[in-house]
């Protein structure tokens, strides 16, 4: 039984294949095409799980897509509706797409795929929540999703059991977490639906002075939860921004321009609205473990991606168990839909044993064989050692100890938006300029940016305040006191960003301003090498932890091939970078020629 599910349209484009119950594949179309957050139907990604599983469009029993496109329609003409005539640029510019395109999904999806079978529609949040239940380690559990708005939901919660989901309640557009989020990601001068990370990453730099404004002025939150905004402060419903003139009057001035200096000021609006959202998500748990008295819980949706909220729900004890879709935002509705399908459309039985996720760590993107490596290499005359499979991780291990930062290309590509040890940078974490260097020489980016951590799954509360796994990078946690090292009067007294310069751990690469981490641990199960890799390193090197961030720079979708990881490796300031068993030394290559030179690196955001 093959099923492809599709997310398409808004952002992050991606399909997932699952055959007989069990995911084949799954990629996101960014990856392929090389723009970011690429929306466009996912061609490329279905042609790349249709090959992976070795079958055509022909041979699919069924086609899911993530959301409902007629329903989502009569939500974007009721919102115009209920505000025109103001909107008006704002709807000519939408609504010939939808008209042309997005009406038409059936339609496409049988040209596209030469397919001719049933297409199951499933609703934009039960594809979140199928999502988070269906691969999660659980036979029951509770769900919460959250994000900006799919048809009318903005955020839901229901139950999970055997093979069934059931959705409980719901908050319904304009009223949003996540576009609350967003209004202030826009206003900050990053850019919506990318800069939230690095609005999470700005927040403890800040105080939380606008936090009672935020509550007084633009959100009335109950205390199950469930909130509504007020609407005379944002523009979304109709304009072509987040923000309008009184929500800009009532924070002091017009949004920072995305190349304007950061500011204390852009620093306490991330901290305010990210512990307004913190608070919000506790409620919402609360809640959810008063009404369905359920032990543990799945969560799937942008806000997901919030791993501070979720450390901090974690930490809280409403739950004994939560378990995030690692692909949480609309990409991970790929998945949702297919496994919808094969559960609760088709009914199929479904054992979970209260352990093990069934996402395989989510490494379900393509692979590139040792033999297809040395050829691209041998085709293109790159200087290259190779290493078997003993040397390589005591290499690797050597090389970031000399203080090296390398290009790590390892098996299937990562799903979602986290490199988890297959397609990505690494350097060493106890290295007090590492973070610094990979910034702003590798990355491109802003240098307030953390890094997270790779950890051994067996040390990793010997380093972090966590007592259990967590595989998808999703949980933030502080170090441990006894790896923490106390800051001075004069140091405590830093303000902005000059808390950067201060060394606050023995793992200073990995440890925010606030002592925090987004832990990514290891296990051996799903990854063997990157774990024998960080086996070597603490065997010879005292520590189990290294940097860890995403093999692109800022504004590129993390490398897919060989090709894209030698071209990203050759316009930074990488060292060194292994491919399968082949390691290039910076050194040694030829400088990069032609049209190589001219393709844009990365654009600012």
């Amino acid at each position: 039984m093959n099923i492809l599910g599709i997310s398409a349209f808004y952002h992050d484009s991606a399909v997932c294949l699952v055959q007989n119950g069990k995911i084949t594949a799954a990629a996101q179309e960014e990856r392929f095409t090389r723009k970011k957050h690429d929306h466009a139907f996912p061609s490329n990604a279905i042609q790349y799980c249709l090959k992976e599983a070795g079958i055509e469009g022909k041979d699919l029993d069924y086609v899911a897509f993530y959301e409902k496109p007629f329903l989502k329609f009569e939500r974007i003409l009721e919102t115009y509706l209920a505000y025109a005539p103001i909107g008006i640029t704002s709807f000519l510019t939408a609504i010939p797409l939808w008209i042309k395109k997005k009406l038409w999904i059936k339609e496409l999806i049988k040209n596209e795929l030469n397919y001719k079978g049933e297409i199951i529609f499933s609703e934009h949040h039960e594809s979140h929540a199928a999502s988070a239940f269906f691969p999660s380690p659980f036979q029951e559990a509770a769900f919460i999703t959250m994000d900006g708005v799919g048809e009318w939901s903005t955020s839901s919660f229901g139950i999970g059991k055997n093979n069934q989901i059931e959705l409980l309640a719901d908050i319904q557009f304009p009223h949003s977490l996540g576009l609350l989020y967003s209004a202030f990601t826009y206003y900050t001068g990053f850019r919506i639906n990318s800069g939230e990370y690095k609005m999470m990453g700005l927040a403890p730099y800040g105080e939380a002075k606008y936090k009672h404004i935020i509550y007084d002025h633009l959100i009335d939150v109950k205390e199950d939860g469930s909130f509504r905004l007020n609407m005379e402060y944002f523009n979304y419903c109709a304009g072509l921004t987040m923000t309008n003139k009184k929500f800009h009057k009532l924070f002091g001035g017009s949004p920072r321009k995305s190349d304007g200096k950061i500011t204390q000021k852009e620093m306490d609006l991330a901290r305010s609205v990210q512990e307004v959202t913190e608070e919000i998500v506790i409620k919402m748990a609360a809640h959810v473990r008063k009404e369905t008295g359920i032990k543990s819980l799945c969560i799937a949706g942008g806000v997901a991606l919030n791993c501070v909220a979720n450390g901090k729900l974690l930490r809280s004890g409403l739950f004994d168990d939560i378990w995030i879709q690692p692909a949480a935002g609309d990409a991970g509705g790929a998945v949702g839909c297919a496994l919808f399908t094969w559960y609760q459309y088709l009914n199929n039985p479904r054992n979970a044993d209260n352990k093990s996720d069934s996402m395989q760590g989510a490494y379900l993107g393509p692979e590139f064989k040792n033999s297809s490596v040395e050829s691209f290499l041998q085709q293109n005359d790159y200087p290259y050692q190779t290493l078997t499979d003993e040397e390589l991780p005591e290499k690797v291990a050597d090389l970031i100890a000399s203080g090296n930062v390398i290009g790590w290309f390892q098996g299937r590509m990562e799903f979602g938006p986290r490199a988890l040890g297959s397609r990505s940078i690494i350097g060493d974490a106890k290295s007090s300029k590492m973070q610094k260097r990979i910034n702003l020489k590798i990355k491109h980016r802003e240098s307030f940016r953390p890094f997270a951590p790779s950890v051994r799954v067996e040390n990793i509360s010997e380093y972090f305040e966590i007592d259990r796994e967590s595989p998808y990078m999703l949980l933030v946690s502080n170090v441990q006191k006894n790896k923490q090292i106390n800051m001075t009067k004069e140091q405590n007294s830093y303000f902005g960003l000059d808390k950067l310069n201060v060394v606050r751990s023995e793992i200073p690469a990995v440890t925010h301003v606030d002592y925090s981490a987004r832990i990514q641990s290891v296990n051996r199960k799903t990854n063997p090498r990157y774990h024998d890799l960080l086996t070597k390193f603490n065997n010879k090197y005292g520590c189990p932890v290294i940097v860890n961030t995403s093999f692109n720079v800022r504004g590129e979708p993390i490398v897919c091939t060989p090709n894209d990881a030698y071209l990203c490796f050759m316009r930074t300031e990488m060292d060194y970078l292994i491919i399968g068993n082949y390691l290039m030394d910076k050194k040694d290559q030829k400088p990069l020629h032609g049209d190589l030179y001219r393709r844009k690196i990365f654009e600012l955001d």
